[in-house]
């Protein structure tokens, strides 16, 4: 059943979906680890892709960026395509001086400056976590690889520029270890559909030391994440 969003039929879409920001990486990693790869999706060239990997049905899809975007596409793989787990791999900037550029942070739970659980009319703060079963698939397979991770917090920001610096320095302070722009509205989303979501992110720029990756490097480059959470859509197929 196709969205204003996703022009996907019934049955074109697995029921674990890797979701970078990017729809480029997206391409690529379709490209670069499927086999039979079908286009789902090219609707305002948010490029869907469902292939094969070690024989098992996987998805990928871009999310765009920010909360707003990743909240359209996840609700609808979710509400309307019968997903059930969604995996977001995208690139976030280091917060702390032992979080170095190339690592990979398997985030446990999203803080927000956002106000998308507004939405819940909920009577406090709402924590949003990942599901446990995938964080706990992504800390074995990096065990397995003996990539460089870390597991912890993130902030999920609605701002790359602000007008105003030092926030980053204060979430940091509270143990975040990286900031970027979705899991809280993909965390969010999975537990009100009662879903399963993860986040893996690569270090793409430190904010502590200023060093940086560039884009092509973002896009066709952070492969040990890719490869992670590919080895967690096999085992959920």
């Amino acid at each position: 059943m196709a969205t204003p969003h996703n022009e996907a039929k019934e049955g074109m879409i697995a029921k674990t979906v890797l979701m970078p920001g990017d729809p480029l990486r997206a391409k690529f990693l379709a490209e670069t680890y499927l086999e039979d790869v079908v286009q789902f999706n090219g609707v305002r060239n948010m490029l869907g892709y469902t292939g094969y990997y070690k024989g098992k049905p996987v998805s990928i899809m871009g999310s765009g960026m920010g909360m707003p975007s990743i909240g359209i596409y996840c609700h609808e793989l979710y509400q309307f395509y019968g997903v059930e787990n969604i995996i977001r791999i995208g690139s976030c900037g280091g917060l702390k001086e032992d979080v170095h550029l190339r690592d990979i942070i398997i985030v446990q739970g999203a803080c927000t400056d956002s106000n998308f659980a507004a939405q819940y009319q909920l009577n406090g703060t709402y924590s949003a976590i990942s599901s446990y079963s995938l964080l706990e698939k992504a800390v074995n397979f990096s065990k397995a690889k003996e990539l460089n991770y870390h597991v912890g917090n993130v902030i999920a920001s609605d701002y790359f520029y602000m007008a105003e610096g030092g926030s980053n320095l204060k979430w940091a302070k509270m143990g975040c270890l990286g900031v970027e722009m979705e899991s809280y509205a993909l965390f969010a989303t999975a537990a009100y559909l009662n879903k399963k979501a993860l986040t893996l992110l690569t270090v793409s720029d430190s904010l502590v030391t200023s060093e940086e990756t560039s884009a092509q490097e973002r896009e066709k480059t952070f492969t040990a994440m890719m490869e992670v959470a590919l080895e967690i859509a096999c085992d959920e197929a």
